[in-house]
């Protein structure tokens, strides 16, 4: 599996990240070609070569003429944009799910409602390059997982548009509940709302480096300058390897059996309940009907998560739901090796997940919403969009 890690020691801002994945290997050209689906004009995206203390770095710009650049969008206004491109639908979900973390996030700082807030900066064209720029750079590395370290909260205030505010500010601070943090003693922003809100959704485990086969290294830089601490962000890019202890082996791990039991919950809450669970990590969620105490129908809510993420997926239980307490036993699963791979079918180029087994392709399945949108677009029933599709697929890679 192609895994990215982010090591953040100077902290995280989204042209960082655009800047490390790019030092990685992401050619500038793709990304602007894929960034230029977006519904949005008078901007452009440079690179160039800089020295931050001891490191050789790339710092990525989005330069934005001044009639192209407004400020104080809502979230209905970024997520239309986001819908009205011709972007992969896994790029526009997951950069949706980014701007609604960041509009939970404001709204519970400031006491309103997600649809209340007013984006000011991230509203902002460069901010939108920037948040669907990460996701579509991870996207053409093939990345499968992201995992981050530790995030320095730095400290000191700053001039926001509501006045000053300590460091880190409280959209910022929400952004990073659940999530490890250290205190490197830097006095300055090091974390931004946007940085925080990409890494932290997209974030499948936190901490220490996975266990991988490094194939890249690259280094984004900051803005501003840090004294005696060179700005910058670096993410490793590689494929994951077979644990070294214990008697893991390559396609075993192990996960947490996260559950809780609920009998008075209106079925309503239960949608942003898991929406919330995958953000904070969860791998996968589902309910079973059971029948309780005093012949009282009720629900079973289970997560399965990293091990690693069983606070913060606890914290979103007792947040979201009514539940007084949660349980949770280790379990150990075999995954499939597996790869997203884009394939030219005859209605055109879709994603497929591959799995195999010890090296055979066992599983070919193209990506459903890919194969929705195009049977709507032709006018077809789905299913036979889906079964043409598998099978164009099927000898493409026998082909091959």
């Amino acid at each position: 599996m192609r895994v990215v890690y982010f090591d953040c020691p100077s902290g995280a801002a989204g042209d960082m990240i655009l800047g490390a994945l790019v030092d990685a290997g992401v050619p500038l050209e793709a990304l602007r070609a894929e960034l230029g689906k977006l519904p949005l004009t008078g901007w452009d995206l440079v690179a160039r070569e800089v020295r931050r203390g001891p490191f050789r770095a790339t710092k990525v710009d989005v330069r934005v003429d001044a009639a192209g650049h407004r400020h104080g969008r809502g979230l209905g206004d970024v997520v239309a944009i986001l819908e009205g491109s011709g972007l992969a639908p896994g790029v526009r979900e997951q950069a949706t799910r980014i701007f609604t973390r960041l509009a939970d996030a404001e709204a519970r700082a400031h006491g309103t409602t997600r649809e209340a807030v007013h984006f000011h900066d991230v509203g902002a064209v460069d901010a939108i390059i920037d948040v669907t720029g990460g996701v579509v750079a991870l996207a053409l590395l093939g990345a499968e997982a992201v995992h981050v370290s530790a995030l320095p909260v730095g400290g000191g205030v700053v001039d926001g548009p509501h006045g000053r505010i300590p460091v880190p500010g409280p959209g910022t601070a929400e952004l990073l509940r659940g999530f490890p943090v250290v205190d490197t003693g830097v006095h300055a922003e090091l974390v931004t709302p946007t940085g925080a809100a990409i890494l932290t959704t997209l974030a499948a485990s936190a901490g220490r480096m996975p266990a991988m086969t490094v194939t890249a290294v690259g280094y984004g830089a900051g803005t501003r300058d840090l004294g005696g601490t060179p700005n910058v962000l670096r993410c490793f890019v590689g494929e994951t390897t077979a644990a070294a202890a214990g008697d893991e082996t390559a396609g075993d791990e192990t996960v947490l059996q996260v559950e809780t039991t609920i009998d008075d919950m209106s079925p309503q809450l239960y949608e942003p309940l898991l929406d919330r669970l995958l953000d904070a990590g969860a791998l996968d969620v589902f309910l079973t009907p059971v029948v309780m105490k005093r012949s009282r129908p009720g629900v079973v809510l289970t997560a399965l998560c990293p091990p690693d993420r069983r606070e913060a997926v606890a914290r979103v239980l007792f947040e979201e739901s009514t539940t007084l307490g949660v349980r949770w036993s280790e379990r150990r699963r075999a995954r499939l090796e597996r790869e997203m791979v884009t394939l030219a079918t005859a209605y055109g180029a879709i994603p497929f997940k591959v799995s195999r087994l010890a090296g055979r392709v066992v599983t070919l399945t193209p990506e459903f919403a890919d194969v929705a949108r195009i049977a709507r677009e032709k006018s077809l029933p789905v299913r036979e969009v889906l079964d043409q599709a598998r099978a164009d697929g099927r000898r493409l890679l026998h082909d091959a």
